[in-house]
C-alpha cells in the first residue's frame, strides 16, 4: 500500500478548474518530484492533500481517505506542509517559529530531540535561534520553515518550491538537507521549477502541466527524455 495516493484529482476554485486530473503515489521513504510551469496545478496540489483546499477524487494517506479531514487532523495524521512563501512567523524568533511546529505534541523530550535534529540538520539555526525571522537571509528563512515542518515529525512532508528566492550556495544547502531527511527516514512531496535539482536528487517524478499529469517515471528516465531536456533542463 503506497503511503500517499492520488487518482483523478479535480480542484476548482469557483468556476475555473485549476486540478483537471493528477494521479500519483508517495511510497514509504520515498522522495518523489512534481515539475511543471506556473499554473500548472502544482501548489494547488499540496493545498488539497494538506485540506486547506477541498477537492474531489481518490486521496488517500495510509489507506485512509483525506477528504473529510480538517486540516490540523492531517498533521496529527503525519503530513507536514512546508507552504511556498515559508510563511514564517516574521515577528517572533528563530527558535519560537520551530517550537510552534510541534504545537500538537506533548511529549516534551521528543520535542527536544527534534529540536536538536533540526539544529544539527541546519546549523546556523541554533547560531541564530534566539534571532527574529524577519532578520534573516532568504535561504536562512527556507531553512526555519523546513525545521518547523520537521518539528510535527511527519510520515510526509509537502516541500513547496523550496528554492525560490534563494542564493546559490545556500541554495545547495537545501537540496542536500532534504536529501538527507529522506535518508532518516522521511517520505518527501516536492514541487519546484528547479528540474535539474530535482530530477538529481528524487526518486521519482511527475510533470504536471494545464492541471494534468503528462509525464511521470524515475528521475534518471526523465532526464533523458526528450520532451523533458527541452522543455524543462533547456538542452
Amino acid at each position: 500500500m503506497p503511503l500517499l495516493e492520488i487518482a483523478d484529482l479535480k480542484v476548482s476554485y469557483g468556476k475555473a478548474l485549476a486540478i483537471e486530473s493528477v494521479s500519483i503515489r508517495v511510497e514509504k521513504g520515498e522522495l518523489v518530484g512534481v515539475l511543471g510551469p506556473n499554473g500548472a496545478g502544482k501548489t494547488t496540489l499540496l493545498k488539497a492533500i494538506s485540506r486547506s483546499i477541498a477537492s474531489t477524487g481518490t486521496l488517500e494517506f495510509k489507506g485512509q481517505s483525506l477528504h473529510a479531514i480538517e486540516p490540523y487532523n492531517v498533521v496529527a495524521r503525519g503530513i507536514c506542509h512546508c507552504p511556498e512563501g515559508r510563511k514564517l512567523f516574521a515577528e517572533l524568533s528563530v527558535l519560537k517559529n520551530l517550537q510552534l511546529g510541534a504545537y500538537l505534541r506533548k511529549n516534551s523530550a521528543e520535542i527536544d530531540g527534534d529540536l536538536e535534529r533540526v539544529f544539527t540538520l541546519f546549523p546556523m539555526l541554533r547560531e541564530r535561534q534566539w534571532q527574529q525571522s524577519s532578520t534573516l537571509s532568504g535561504g536562512e528563512q527556507q531553512m526555519v520553515a523546513i525545521g518547523r515542518a520537521l518539528m510535527g515529525r511527519p510520515e510526509l512532508l509537502l516541500l513547496d518550491e523550496p528554492s525560490v528566492g534563494i542564493a546559490p550556495r545556500l541554495k545547495g544547502l537545501i537540496f542536500d538537507s532534504i536529501q538527507q531527511i529522506r535518508k532518516d527516514g522521511t517520505a518527501i512531496l516536492i514541487v519546484e521549477q528547479d528540474a535539474t535539482s530535482t530530477l538529481r536528487i528524487a526518486d521519482r517524478v511527475y510533470v504536471l502541466e494545464h492541471g494534468r499529469t503528462i509525464r511521470e517515471g524515475k528521475s534518471a528516465d526523465l532526464a533523458g527524455d526528450e520532451y523533458i531536456r527541452q522543455v524543462y533542463l533547456g538542452v
